[in-house]
This record gives C-alpha cells, sequence and structure tokens, in this order.
C-alpha cells in the first residue's frame, strides 16, 4: 500500500490486508468493510469483487489489520498544565501510534473528582481530540485520600473506572469502602500499587542503584500494597485492576489471585516489557519511571506473563514532563516518559525478537482493556464502531524528538530504532492519521 490517503466515499472497503483480530478469532488474509462510522463487515470474504461498486476499495497489501489500542494509562496536563500536554496533542500522538481510545487519568488541575469535570473533559475531547477519550475519576476528593468521592454520579457522567493515578490510595478502610461502593454501581478500582513509605527511593533497589548511587526502591514495596489490596478485594467482591505491576514477585501474587477466582486484573507498561534498570546508564532521566525499572529477570518475568494471560494489559504509561523537570540530577528529576506514540512500535519488539505472538500483543492493547472497561471498541465485528489501525510489521524508524507529536518529548526511546508502526489509523470510520513515507 502507497502512503494511505483519506478517502471521500462514505461505504468504504480495505482489502487484501492481514487481519489480526484474536477476540474475532481472525488471522489470516481478509477485508473490512465499513460504512458511517460502523463495521459492515470483515474477514476473508471481504475482497474488491465482494464489496460491489458502491463502495471505495483501498488495497492493503502488506500491511496487517488490528482493532483500534485501548490504552488505559494516559496522563495529560489538560486541565490545569497544558504546556505539557493538552487533550489534543495527546491524541495526536495516540493516533500515529495505532491508539484510537485514551483512557486518562484524574491527576490534572483541578482533579477529576466529580461529575462537572468528568463532563468537561468529555465535552473538551470532542471539540479537540481526534480519538476516543474516556476519563477516570479519583478515588477520593482532590487525590486527598481520606474523603470518598460520589462514585454512583461519576459513573454517570461518564467515568470508566476510579484510581488516584500517580498514587496508591493508603489508608485501608477508605480503601475498603470505595471498593464496597465501587461494586454496588460495578464500577472498576485501579490502584497504583506502590507503598509510599517503602518507596522513597528513586530506581530499582540493587546492585544497580548501588553502582550509581541512587538510593533503591524495593519490589516488596509493591507486593505488599498488591498483597493488601486482594484481601480487601477477597472482603468486598468488587472489581480490581493493578495499573502497572513490575516485578516477579508481583506477577506470582496476581497468579495466585486470579487461581483462587477473584475479580483481579493488572498491567504492565511497554517500558517494562522491553527495557530494564540498566538502561538508565549514566542516569538517563527519561528511564526514571514509577515504578521503576526493574531488573532483566523482572522483565523476563513480565514478558512471560503476558504471553501467558497472568498480565491483562499493555498501556503506555504515558506521562509528559516538561523539559525543566527532566533535564536534572537523576534524583531531582520527575518520574515519567511519553509512551502513546511509540507503545505499538516497542511492543513489537517482542513479536520481532523474543517470540511473543502477535495475536496475544493485539489483544492486550485493544480487546482485553475494552473487555475489562467494559467498552464498544476494541473489536472487529459487524455492528462494532469502526476503530482499526492498518500497521506495516517491518517498517523501521528511528525515535527523534521533532517527530514526536507529543508535546512533551521524554521518550526512552529517543534515537532508538524501532520496527513496526501505525502507517494509518481509523476512528469511527474516518482516518485520523497517515503515515508519510520520506
Amino acid at each position: 500500500m502507497k502512503s494511505p490517503t483519506k478517502p471521500h466515499a462514505r461505504r468504504r472497503a480495505y482489502v487484501n490486508a492481514e487481519i489480526v483480530a484474536p477476540a474475532q478469532g481472525l488471522a489470516g488474509r481478509g477485508g473490512i468493510l465499513i460504512d458511517d462510522g460502523w463495521i459492515l463487515d470483515v474477514g476473508p470474504k471481504v475482497t474488491r469483487d465482494s464489496v460491489g461498486s458502491g463502495a471505495a476499495v483501498i488495497d492493503c497489501q502488506g500491511l496487517t489489520l488490528i482493532p483500534g489500542l485501548i490504552d488505559m494509562r494516559v496522563f495529560t496536563g489538560e486541565p490545569g498544565t497544558e504546556y505539557r500536554e493538552t487533550l489534543a496533542s495527546a491524541s495526536e500522538a495516540a493516533a500515529a501510534g495505532g491508539v484510537t481510545t485514551m483512557i486518562v487519568m484524574p491527576n490534572t488541575q483541578p482533579v477529576i473528582d466529580d461529575a462537572a469535570i468528568v463532563d468537561f473533559i468529555m465535552r473538551r475531547a470532542r471539540d479537540t481530540a481526534s480519538v476516543r477519550v474516556a476519563p477516570m475519576a479519583s478515588i477520593s476528593k482532590g487525590i486527598g485520600g481520606e474523603l470518598m468521592t460520589e462514585i454512583g454520579l461519576l459513573k454517570e457522567a461518564g467515568a470508566v473506572a476510579i484510581t488516584e493515578g500517580t498514587k496508591a490510595l493508603v489508608n485501608a478502610n477508605v480503601f475498603r469502602r470505595a471498593l464496597t461502593y465501587a461494586k454496588d454501581f460495578d464500577m472498576l478500582v485501579v490502584q497504583h500499587v506502590e507503598e509510599p513509605a517503602l518507596s522513597s527511593g528513586v530506581m530499582n533497589a540493587g546492585e544497580a542503584a548501588s553502582r550509581l548511587g541512587l538510593s533503591g526502591i524495593p519490589a516488596m514495596a509493591e507486593v505488599i500494597m498488591l498483597e493488601r489490596d486482594l484481601r480487601l478485594v477477597e472482603m468486598t467482591g468488587a472489581r480490581y485492576h493493578a495499573s502497572q505491576i513490575s516485578s516477579a514477585l508481583s506477577v506470582e501474587v496476581m497468579r495466585a489471585a486470579k487461581a483462587r477466582g477473584l475479580p483481579v486484573t493488572c498491567g504492565v507498561s511497554v517500558h517494562h516489557l522491553v527495557l530494564n534498570e540498566n538502561d538508565i546508564g549514566a542516569y538517563r532521566t527519561f528511564f526514571k519511571l514509577s515504578p521503576p525499572l526493574r531488573s532483566e529477570d523482572d522483565r523476563r518475568a513480565l514478558v512471560a506473563a503476558v504471553a501467558d494471560g497472568t498480565i491483562d494489559v499493555i498501556v503506555s504509561g504515558h506521562d509528559p514532563q516538561s523539559a525543566d523537570t527532566k533535564r536534572l540530577p537523576f534524583a531531582e528529576a520527575a518520574y515519567g516518559a511519553v509512551g502513546l506514540e511509540t507503545m505499538l512500535s516497542a511492543a513489537l519488539g517482542l513479536h520481532h525478537n523474543e517470540g511473543m505472538p502477535l495475536s496475544r500483543l493485539v489483544e492486550a492493547m485493544s480487546s482485553k482493556p475494552a473487555e475489562i472497561l467494559k467498552l464498544e471498541t476494541g473489536r472487529l465485528a459487524p455492528g462494532a464502531p469502526a476503530d482499526f489501525a492498518l500497521v506495516d510489521l517491518t517498517l523501521s524508524w528511528t525515535v527523534e524528538e521533532e517527530s514526536l507529536r507529543s508535546r512533551a518529548k521524554n521518550s526512552p526511546f529517543e534515537h532508538r530504532t524501532l520496527e513496526g508502526r501505525a502507517v494509518e489509523t481509523i476512528v469511527a470510520g474516518e482516518s485520523v492519521y497517515a503515515y508519510v513515507r520520506e
């Protein structure tokens, strides 16, 4: 396929693609027929000859067609710190990465902690964003950890889950009450699993931290919070999602919880799947993340857990930071990295280099997040929204600051060449991104 262009016909068929849609059991050559933002048909029977003369036909030879990705952990600066990122700029980065739905976190100014702010985010997204946007709201007022928000009203306004975003809700009694109310409203509770009293360091505790002279954060800080939460889930029966786990110990805890039949899921940042603590090198602050990058053994355990389904979801952990908070001594720099535009490409490295099935990667970034959040997107089926991406699995590109669409440029993949990327992204039947080959 040459550089994609936006067809003007309302009914369009994308044919001759390799379709990967594990939730629908699709794997192999085929096409997709869309009309007015919805999927009419998909699969091997959709060909140039089958769609008739009433549809514009786009030949996708050499490309892979996947459901639009759903990123469950996106931080923006809107409202309050738009210099870091706006919904519009984040959506441009998302579209370039094959992401058709962004789930934005409540850590804004003001915090997304009441129905009016949820409504503002959704209206603002409709006006400015090129991809779908859904907010998570905070569990507590102002993310203060003490006074619960109105969970029912937040859900009614459009919040898809509740979370404290970058913080763990430490007060066990407040968290228990939140889980109890969330169960009544069938609201997902998402937790950043990190015990703050044990997390005063700046990178993974171990030999690498000692060699660099930096204070360490032990994996046990994650495990202790996770195990506490799971006991409260067992008490209340609420749906619970650990937003990012980063260690082999946490994998084992989640595996055991699922074996007990608890209604729990978990995610992992793509950065933790492809990078480790040694990438920090000479105090490179773009690799300062929360949770921190762990050991190579932990990384391998995380990859294996994605492959076997113990880890349900891969997220970008997109957390834009300005240059003046990143270009500081490592201990003083802010946590976070941008990732919307690189999530898919970085994850494809696991397919190319470590044998991860492509279908499992697609599932972890599309249909599984949709299932957990109860969204109608993330699938390729007749009657579903026409959200999908065309991917060139072999296209190599180099991540450079000037090419990133995010307002912030703090990518740990800066100057790195990645293999594979989205070359066209379609949301509600409209092309919102097309890669232009140089």
